[in-house]
């Protein structure tokens, strides 16, 4: 069971939403996307938000700046979330202009609220969980791509709360995170990406 729930943890860390979410998009919408307009928007945020913050990551452990990738402390984990959030908004600046979809767009803005209200709350000593808050995101993303472009995608918001669900219990029984911090990293997404349905839906 404890090597099973960390396989969730690894499959649905916070790194592979954006990307997850950049996918989800191309999967559902029913415009016409050429390959070059998706692999123009796919390839550099894959690069952005998976590949450059994982080498970043080593480096800083290496240095000894962070002591653990996995369960950084309130310091170490402002690391995480501020270079996070500078390398999405060079996606939001820098990759997205050049191939516009106003949906990745906001999207884009509302991992950045989110990832800036958690940043908020560890100078309050509060640490919320990371890895709910992208699910959370990435849950009510969906919801609002269903609904915008008026197709059914019931099975896939299924599994979506079904990945939930699992990486709250393994948070919980890996002792990673409180149920309120993931309640409040749950809210922090899915209220981040509602805000921004006014702007595309």
């Amino acid at each position: 069971m404890k090597l099973f729930l960390k396989i969730i943890t690894y499959l649905f860390h916070p790194l592979f939403i954006p990307i997850a979410g950049t996918l989800a998009y191309f999967l559902t919408t029913p415009r016409y996307t050429p390959i070059e307009f998706q692999s123009g928007n796919i390839l550099p945020i894959f690069i952005l938000t998976v590949i450059i913050p994982i080498i970043s990551f080593l480096i800083l452990k290496n240095i000894g700046v962070i002591n653990s990738f996995f369960k950084p402390n309130a310091s170490e984990r402002k690391y995480f979330l501020y270079i996070g959030i500078s390398l999405l908004l060079m996606v939001v600046y820098n990759v997205i202009p050049n191939n516009y979809a106003i949906e990745l767009h906001f999207y884009f803005i509302g991992l950045i609220s989110a990832a800036f209200g958690a940043v908020v709350l560890l100078f309050f000593n509060f640490k919320s969980s990371i890895h709910l808050m992208g699910m959370g995101s990435l849950l009510m993303y969906l919801i609002c791509l269903s609904v915008h472009f008026e197709i059914n995608i019931t099975i896939a918001l299924g599994l979506v709360i079904l990945a939930t669900g699992l990486v709250a219990s393994s948070r919980l029984y890996l002792q990673s995170n409180g149920r309120l911090a993931l309640l409040v990293g749950f809210m922090l997404g899915a209220i981040s990406q509602l805000l921004t349905v006014k702007f595309w839906l």
